[in-house]
């Protein structure tokens, strides 16, 4: 296991500060206009995350021109640091989101079936907990939530009595009985990347490392500034309409950088997590009550490990990279160690991770209790150039939010009026054809018997069908190149650089992969000179 060096945060450092110097001058300002772009855009959308990616991918479909611009790497902040759950949310019943819950349960079935490859159905252990919430309110919540979306395809809930099934096995004696129920697991920042590869094959233009300055609007049109954060180089774009996908930054892009005052604003919540050598066996997870009512899940994640988390904190600095603190990790061991044999401290914690999720203030006074739906809001100011931003949302529900989102759009753009079409379209690698994933796994492993069963694994398990692409026409684990742990060579790498814009380490290891939990300082090493020696052939891929 590693994190990122002192050493390798200072070159960031130095990074940054030579590239401001060379885009300021020793004046500090940059004294070339940028560049016009001649043809407006129909859409600019804002922000790299689950949701500016998933209403590029929709609107490029139905034949739109767009530009995503996104500051950072796709799913940089609060798409990669969730819980990687496709969920309904069954918590979510108890503040009566029903209307959230079904159309999330409704999207669960969509997912499964357009990403099986990175989306899969996992089995949840409750157990039940008098102190917590009675059991009636749990069947209750539990037959609601198998039968409020119509044609579940899952294992229905049932209830377990935990002397005699395998799922009390990991568990401390203390509780006898329980319920299992079915909702799906997600690698979250490839759904993200996922996407942003499907706008792009129909007609996006996609932009990592590329933030909005400003925009205003000019004759009936967006005119926009967005500046390269590698070089300092700016352009000038124009677009017919703005999507401010920003996120935690959604605020930030209406009052300062568009000058477009709102009523609406977000919620800043800080959920944290923390990931432990493994825990228990099976492919079961644990969703486990608090005192506190709060939940906190236990997840089998990359093999080796089990994923621990959410904490709801509210958020009130600026939203960007955010840590977890040492109470959240107090927190989340107490909250494992109550339910399993196995007590879990701080020093068991191999990685965390922390994120700020964007909600939609609705004046709730507990930060768990805010609500997870969104809302659309459109400015036009008075008939001109409209720009739509998102307050809220989550994951699971990202498909359905672009729709909507197109469905406020289409009044003012004409083009976005053709059907609907995101709800059967697989993403890229999701046609896995004869036999879903253990028959793509089978063929991968007849194509390139050199392939050892784990590397076959995570190759289709990343990329579905896309494997192939990445292994070619490789006929032995020499001709995959220069390996760097983990099974991470560099055929893979530079597919990644190519194809999903990577471009760092880090977006190789932390947000294509979790590879970072398996490999050693020095494969990190020698993954940074390999990238670095070849750097700027991959800033030119991955345009």
């Amino acid at each position: 296991m590693c994190a990122f060096s002192l050493e390798a945060r200072s070159m960031f450092v130095y990074e940054h500060f030579i590239r401001r110097s060379i885009h300021y001058g020793v004046h500090g300002r940059n004294t070339q206009p940028p560049p016009v772009q001649d043809s407006p855009f129909d859409l600019l959308v804002v922000g790299g995350g689950v949701n500016g990616t998933g209403i590029a991918r929709d609107a490029a479909g139905r034949g739109a021109s767009v530009l995503l611009v996104e500051q950072d790497d796709l799913a940089s902040y609060t798409s990669s640091a969730s819980t990687k759950l496709i969920h309904g949310g069954l918590r979510y019943l108890e503040y009566y989101e029903f209307r959230l819950v079904r159309e999330a349960l409704i999207e669960r079935e969509r997912l499964l079936r357009i990403a099986p490859h990175i989306i899969w159905p996992m089995r949840f252990v409750l157990p039940y907990t008098p102190q917590a919430r009675p059991a009636w309110m749990l069947r209750l919540g539990l037959f609601l939530y198998d039968h409020l979306a119509p044609n579940m395809t899952l294992p229905k809930c049932k209830s377990l009595d935990f002397r005699t099934s395998s799922a009390g096995k990991p568990l401390n004696g203390k509780l006898a009985r329980g319920f299992a129920y079915s909702d799906g697991w997600v690698q979250d920042s490839r759904l993200v990347v996922l996407n942003a590869m499907d706008a792009k094959a129909r007609g996006a233009d996609i932009r990592t490392r590329t933030r909005l300055v400003q925009a205003r609007r000019v004759d009936g049109l967006w005119e926009a500034v967005i500046e390269n954060t590698r070089d300092g180089s700016q352009q000038t774009v124009r677009a017919k309409i703005v999507v401010n996908a920003g996120g935690p930054w959604v605020s930030e892009v209406l009052r300062e950088r568009a000058q477009v005052e709102t009523t609406k604003n977000v919620r800043l919540v800080k959920g944290s997590h923390i990931v432990v050598p493994r825990l228990f066996d099976g492919p079961q997870a644990y969703i486990l009550q608090n005192p506190d009512k709060r939940i906190v899940f236990a997840i089998p994640y990359e093999q080796k490990f089990t994923l621990i988390g959410t904490t709801d904190v509210p958020w009130t600095q600026a939203p960007g990279r955010v840590e977890i603190s040492p109470d959240e990790i107090s927190y989340l061991c107490e909250s494992v160690s109550r339910y399993f044999t196995k007590p879990v401290t701080p020093a068991d914690v191999v990685w965390s991770y922390a994120g700020v999720r964007p909600l939609y203030d609705d004046a709730a006074k507990n930060a768990s209790a805010v609500t997870r739906d969104y809302v659309l809001d459109v400015d036009t100011q008075g008939n001109q150039a409209p720009m739509l931003s998102i307050f809220g949302g989550k994951i699971t529900t990202f498909r359905r939010l672009a729709e909507h989102a197109i469905e406020k759009l289409q009044p003012f753009l004409p083009v976005l009026s053709a059907p609907g079409w995101t709800a059967d379209k697989v993403l890229p690698g999701g046609d896995l054809g004869e036999g879903g994933f253990e028959g793509a796994m089978g063929r991968l492993a007849a194509k390139a018997p050199f392939l050892d069963q784990q590397l076959c694994w995570r190759l289709v398990r990343n990329y579905g069908s896309r494997a192939d692409v990445i292994v070619g026409d490789a006929r032995s684990m020499e001709d995959m190149g220069e390996q760097f742990g983990g099974g991470l060579t560099a055929r893979e790498v530079e597919y990644l650089i190519a194809h999903e814009w990577a471009q760092t380490t880090e977006d190789i290891l932390w947000r294509r992969s979790r590879l970072g939990l398996h490999v050693t300082d020095e494969d990190v090493g020698r993954l940074d000179t390999y990238l670095r020696g070849r750097q700027p052939v991959a800033a030119k891929a991955a345009s």
